[in-house]
């Protein structure tokens, strides 16, 4: 199931916003990917890009953080350090059975459905404090 972006996942900061429809975009390729049966190589090189992206995401968001001395700074961190690992599992376990219909319901799952919650309860509440730190 491909997720689609509203305006219910938009923080108001432009660079995050263009940042999560890329990882959003990119789910939903691998998902694609998956479903097709398409070669080993394609799902690797999409879920290689997700983990690098999502760690250049984080990396942003903490640094937007920080400068804004959001004050849930560090419980944020450790969220993004934990789905990190968890996507890393994923990608190995991706790696050693290869596509299935078992792994596209996982990744629908481990990686989509993490990303959809995570953007409209822990960065929705960035978003908030920001905006109100800065009237």
């Amino acid at each position: 199931m491909a997720y689609v972006w509203s305006k219910a996942l938009e923080t108001g900061h432009a660079a995050i916003d263009t940042q999560h429809k890329q990882l959003v975009e990119t789910v939903n390729n691998l998902l694609d990917a998956c479903s097709k049966g398409k070669g080993r190589d394609e799902i690797k090189k999409v879920m290689g890009f997700l983990l690098q992206y999502t760690v250049k995401h984080f990396a942003d968001e903490e640094r937007l953080q920080q400068s804004s001395g959001y004050p849930d700074y560090l419980n944020h961190k450790k969220i993004h350090t934990e789905f990190t690992q968890t996507a890393k599992n994923l990608a190995a376990e991706l790696e050693e059975k290869g596509p299935s219909i078992v792994m596209v319901g996982k990744i629908n799952k481990v990686l989509g459905d993490w990303l959809i919650q995570h953007i409209q309860k822990e960065d929705m509440k960035i978003a908030k404090y920001i905006q109100e730190k800065s009237k």
